[in-house]
């Protein structure tokens, strides 16, 4: 389900979502995307209702002292603008609390604007990576 999500997802969020080109999922990247460890790291699909089509994924990852985790969502594009990247942002941050996250951080390419300005609503600050100009870091404290 994962592969297929991510053939039908656009280059341009592809790129955005793993910060390089990738036509296609290797299976390293799956595994590191189905990887489930409660409190460290899940990815939550979103189905479209009656089906089994995946029509979103957000990942939510951990550091080691479970502090501070990062957050990675990815929408079909047949269905961007209908309110699941705020919906699943909302889950994501609401589980991070659960796991005692104080964090929750989304390194983003300054070409996405739709994630930043979302995430700017969602209550992020954004400043800059250090070492990589192309980068914003975005960060909401608990």
């Amino acid at each position: 389900a994962v592969t297929a999500f991510f053939d039908i997802v656009s280059d341009e969020d592809r790129r955005f979502r793993f910060l390089s080109s990738v036509r296609h999922l290797t299976a390293a990247q799956v595994h590191d995307i189905t990887a489930f460890d409660y409190g460290r790291h899940e990815t939550i699909l979103a189905l479209l209702p009656g089906t089994e089509h995946t029509i979103a994924a957000a990942t939510l990852a951990a550091d080691q002292a479970g502090k501070t985790a990062e957050v990675a969502i990815s929408i079909d594009p047949d269905y961007k603008g209908r309110g699941i990247g705020w919906t699943l942002l909302d889950h994501t941050a609401a589980e991070a609390r659960l796991w005692g996250v104080r964090t929750l951080q989304s390194i983003e390419s300054r070409e996405n604007h739709a994630a930043i300005s979302l995430e700017r609503e969602k209550g992020f600050v954004a400043r800059a990576v250090e070492g990589d100009s192309a980068l914003v870091l975005l960060e909401r404290q608990f």
